[in-house]
C-alpha cells in the first residue's frame, strides 16, 4: 500500500470516528496510535510518546490556564457588566450607538478571555435584552453579537493561537501580536459597517432618547472608570511583555493576579465565583492539552510517512498550481469544515497537512496563523452549521428565530471576507507589529 493511500485512509477513519460521535482528541489520538503500531510495529508507540514529552517540555503552555483563569474570574464577577454600561451612557445618544458600544465591549472581553463563547455568552445575556428593549432590529443585534464574540479567537490573548503555536511550532507571543491589527481593523470595519447602515436606516438603531441620554458628567466619568478596568488590566499584563521586561508566562501570571485582585477590590470574589472559575479553567485547560497532544501524535505520524511532500509535488508538481491558489483552496476547505467542526477540531485535523505545506510554499506561518483564525471566524457564522449559529440560537429569546440568525449575519461575513482579503494582500497588517517588538 503506498504512502499516500495510508495517509487518505488515516484522514478517512478519523474523519469517520468524528462522525459517531467521538470526542476530538479521542478520535484523532486513536487513528495516530493504531496508525503508528501497524507501520511500525510496537516502536510506533514512541511516536505518540514523544509528542506527549514535547507537550509537557513546552513551556508556553502554562499561559493557558492563566489566560483562561483570568476570563473566568472577569467573567464570573460581572466586571464585564461595568463595561457595558459605560459604553451604554456614552454611545447611547448616536444612531446605531449601542451596537457600536457592543463591537467594543466585546473586543475588551476578547481581550480578557481568548475564547468566542465567553463573548457570545455575555453578549446574549448583557447586551442583546438591552438592545431589544430599545427598539434595535433584531437581525441587526444577533449580527452584531455573533460578530463580535468571534474577534475572542483574533484577539490576544487568544487561545486558538496558542494551540495554533503548538502544533505549528511557533512562538505564542509573535502570534498574539500579529493578532493585534487585523482583530482592531476587523473591529473598526464592523462599526463602520453599523454606523453608516443606521445612519441610512435609524430604525435598525434608534438613539437613547432624551430621558435616558440625561446623564450627569460625574456619573459618566464614574463609569469610564469602572468600565476601563478590563482595559487597564489588559495593559497591566501586555506592557512589561511588548517591553521585554516579563517572558509570556510571567505576563499571563500578571494578568490572573490582576483580574484576581481587581475582584477582590470590587468585593465580587465569592467563594462560588472562585470555585467556579477554578472547576472552568481546570476543565478547558485538560480539553484544550488532550486536544493538543492528539495533534502532535497525529501530525509525527502523519509526517513520517513523508505525505506532506507527496501532496506538495501532487499540487506543485503534477497540477503547477500557483502557490497562492493552492493557499486560498486551503481557507475555502476551512470555510466548508466550519459548518459542521469548532476551530480547535479544525486545526487539529487539517494542520498535519496545512502548516508543512504552508511552510513548503514558501509563505510565513505567523501570517498564516492569523489567515486561519479570521477563516475560522467566518466558518463560525456561516450556514447552515455554523458553531456561532447555534450558540446564539440557544441563547437568544424566542421572539428571534433561526431564519433571523442567519439573515443576520450575511452584511458581517462580507465584511470579514473583506478583512481577510485585505491581511492576505497587505501581510504586514499581521507581521508589522511583531517584527517591530521582537527586532527591538
Amino acid at each position: 500500500m503506498s504512502y499516500e493511500l495510508i495517509a487518505l485512509l488515516m484522514f478517512s477513519s478519523m474523519m469517520l470516528l468524528l462522525l459517531t460521535g467521538q470526542r476530538v482528541f479521542a478520535a484523532i489520538g486513536f487513528v495516530a496510535a493504531v496508525s503508528a503500531f501497524f507501520l511500525w510495529g510496537t516502536g510506533g508507540s514512541d511516536i505518540p510518546f514523544s509528542a506527549g514529552i514535547k507537550l509537557m517540555n513546552w513551556y508556553p503552555l502554562l499561559t493557558l490556564p492563566m489566560f483562561i483563569f483570568m476570563g473566568y474570574v472577569m467573567s464570573e464577577s460581572r466586571i464585564a457588566d461595568d463595561l457595558y454600561k459605560m459604553f451604554h451612557v456614552w454611545m447611547g445618544p448616536i444612531n446605531g450607538g449601542l451596537a457600536i458600544g457592543t463591537i467594543g465591549l466585546m473586543v475588551l472581553i476578547s481581550a480578557m478571555n481568548g475564547l468566542s463563547v465567553a463573548g457570545m455568552a455575555i453578549g446574549a445575556t448583557i447586551a442583546l435584552p438591552e438592545l431589544l428593549k430599545r427598539g434595535y432590529d433584531k437581525q441587526m443585534v444577533t449580527g452584531v453579537i455573533q460578530a463580535g464574540s468571534s474577534l475572542g479567537i483574533l484577539v490576544p490573548p487568544s487561545v486558538v493561537l496558542v494551540l495554533y503555536a503548538m502544533i505549528a511550532r511557533q512562538p505564542v507571543g509573535q502570534l498574539w501580536l500579529a493578532g493585534v491589527f487585523p482583530g482592531l481593523m476587523m473591529a473598526g470595519l464592523f462599526i463602520i459597517y453599523i454606523a453608516i447602515r443606521c445612519k441610512l436606516q435609524p430604525s435598525l438603531g434608534p438613539a437613547l432618547s432624551k430621558d435616558e441620554r440625561d446623564v450627569s458628567m460625574a456619573e459618566k466619568l464614574r463609569l469610564l472608570r469602572a468600565g476601563l478596568l478590563p482595559l487597564v488590566i489588559f495593559i497591566a499584563m501586555m506592557v512589561p511583555f511588548v517591553n521585554g521586561w516579563t517572558s509570556l508566562v510571567e505576563s499571563s501570571a500578571i494578568g490572573a493576579m490582576t483580574a484576581f485582585a481587581a475582584a477582590v477590590i470590587k468585593g465580587r470574589m465569592t467563594r462560588d465565583v472562585f470555585e467556579v472559575s477554578v472547576r472552568q479553567t481546570l476543565a478547558v485547560s485538560c480539553m484544550f492539552m488532550w486536544i493538543i497532544l492528539a495533534a502532535l501524535a497525529f501530525g509525527a505520524v502523519f509526517d513520517g510517512l513523508g505525505a506532506v511532500r507527496a501532496i506538495e509535488d501532487l499540487f506543485v508538481g503534477q497540477l503547477h498550481l500557483d502557490p497562492w491558489v493552492i493557499l486560498i483552496l486551503m481557507q475555502l476547505s476551512f470555510l466548508v469544515m466550519g459548518t459542521f467542526l469548532d476551530d480547535t477540531a479544525m486545526l487539529v485535523i487539517v494542520a498535519p497537512l496545512y502548516v508543512p505545506l504552508v511552510r513548503a510554499l514558501g509563505f510565513d506561518l505567523i501570517w498564516y496563523g492569523v489567515l486561519y483564525t479570521i477563516t475560522c471566524q467566518i466558518a463560525y457564522m456561516t450556514p447552515p452549521f455554523g458553531y456561532n449559529l447555534f450558540l446564539m440560537r440557544a441563547m437568544a429569546p424566542p421572539e428571534i428565530g433561526i431564519m433571523d440568525i442567519y439573515r443576520s449575519i450575511v452584511p458581517f461575513v462580507f465584511v470579514m471576507v473583506l478583512a481577510l482579503a485585505v491581511v492576505m494582500v497587505f501581510p504586514e497588517i499581521a507581521l508589522w507589529l511583531p517584527d517591530y517588538v521582537y527586532d527591538k
